[in-house]
């Protein structure tokens, strides 16, 4: 059967994910055509297609051991000069992502793998671009702010060509999310909250 590039995700939700999206095309980073927005959990990797249905169980009883919580979009940073990355900042909700990602690449799970670097949950909006232009991308939504409740995680595959598909959402345990300091009340409606785009 051959194998399958997956990865797993925190969708940003509409109407931020495809304003982003359009912003991060216009900053010049043409990738993003196939890259819905989203909060990495789970970096690329490529697995046996006969693991889809472990991986799928796996990810099922996460989501079932999780709570939803607040998460909080505000300004943007960079990764340069180690890898060229500008990204929004994840200001509120990071401990939340990290304890995910986590048990999404649990230790002798069907996801377990190390990670070439520190998780450091964020928003990408600009990768592998020229220097000029991801200077743009920094400056031009330093102001951003976005908040949502995190109800679940998605599992994605990369196509044939390149581009990420959603195969299956995975929804949280019904549950009140806690609120965490500054965090916006429409965040615990469920509902966006954008103060900047």
């Amino acid at each position: 059967m051959g194998t399958v590039t997956l990865g797993v995700s925190i969708a940003v939700p509409e109407p931020h994910g495809s304003a982003l999206q359009r912003r991060r095309l216009g900053f010049g980073d043409a990738a993003a055509a196939g890259i819905p927005t989203h909060v990495t959990l789970l970096p690329p990797i490529e697995v046996p297609a006969s693991d889809r249905p472990a991986i799928e169980d796996h990810l099922s009883a996460v989501a079932r051991s999780c709570r939803p919580f607040p998460i909080r979009l505000c300004g943007t940073d960079t990764f340069r000069p180690l890898t060229p990355v500008v990204f929004l900042r994840v200001v509120e909700g990071g401990p939340a992502c990290d304890r995910l990602q986590e048990r999404v690449r649990a230790a002798g799970g069907p996801l377990d793998r190390e990670l070439s670097f520190p998780y450091h949950p964020h928003v990408t909006l600009a990768h592998g671009i020229a220097e000029d232009a991801m200077d743009i991308a920094q400056a031009e939504l330093a102001d951003y702010e976005a908040a949502w409740t995190v109800r679940g995680f998605a599992l994605y595959e990369q196509d044939a060509a390149g581009v990420w598909q959603p195969c299956r959402e995975f929804r949280f345990a019904r549950g009140r999310a806690a609120r965490g300091r500054g965090a916006p009340a429409g965040a615990l409606a469920g509902e966006p909250t954008p103060r900047t785009v």
